[in-house]
């Protein structure tokens, strides 16, 4: 992490850079959860990531990414649901240009960044290779992310209903978008959870599955 470092831009301003994210939801060896939350006008300020990481949209707003080395802006128009797969970036900041909260989580893949903790992890025997669902049948799911390292899958229950999904031979994380209680929980290989049934609606979840830990590594 390089929050609280300075570096300099081109044109020889210097620029001291914050946090990736606005706080911190979950922390381990594996990986980092942030929560990036910006009111109408508001910009996150200069920060780099170490990390390939995942974003997960909670709430969304029109925003767009400065680049401190002078390259053309990005406009960004998530998603609620939806995902984004990056890998580590140049130094960059974030501004939410439209008149509504911009909310995300941003999950760090550690292991697959410079902060890697150096933990071996090896494929789990016994458990099934491929995640899947308890239930038979259609499953409101669909695909956001399909990477060789990470897959995301956004479900949408109707009200009441619920569903248990079961891990494959990684880790994965379970993000609830529902902006009453957006938690957050990470499953090790071959556990399962039940998504909570709720009164309404809502945004649904996001599965995460870190594919790459099923993978021979060197």
């Amino acid at each position: 992490m390089t929050a609280g470092t300075t570096v300099t831009a081109p044109d020889g301003t210097e620029v001291v850079l914050g946090e990736i994210g606005t706080r911190v939801l979950l922390k381990n060896s594996r990986v980092r959860v942030w929560e990036v939350s910006l009111q109408p006008g508001e910009a996150q300020g200069w920060h780099l990531h170490h990390n390939p990481y995942v974003v997960l949209c909670l709430s969304t707003s029109p925003c767009h990414m400065d680049w401190l080395d002078g390259s053309p802006a990005r406009h960004l128009n998530e998603t609620v649901g939806g995902s984004v797969y990056r890998p580590v970036s140049p130094v960059h900041m974030l501004t939410n240009d439209g008149d509504a909260l911009y909310l995300n989580r941003l999950i760090e893949v550690l292991d697959l960044g410079e902060e890697a903790s150096g933990d071996p992890y090896f494929v789990v025997s016994g458990v099934p290779a491929k995640s899947g669902f308890e239930q038979a049948g259609e499953i409101p799911a669909k695909v956001v992310v399909d990477e060789d390292d990470v897959r995301v899958q956004h479900v949408t229950p109707e009200a009441g209903e619920s569903y248990t999904w079961h891990t494959g031979a990684y880790p994965a994380l379970v993000v609830d978008l529902d902006l009453e209680h957006p938690d957050v929980t990470y499953l090790e290989p071959g556990e399962s959870y039940t998504l909570p049934a709720k009164q309404e609606r809502t945004s649904g979840f996001n599965l995460v599955e870190l594919r790459y830990y099923s993978k021979p590594r060197t």
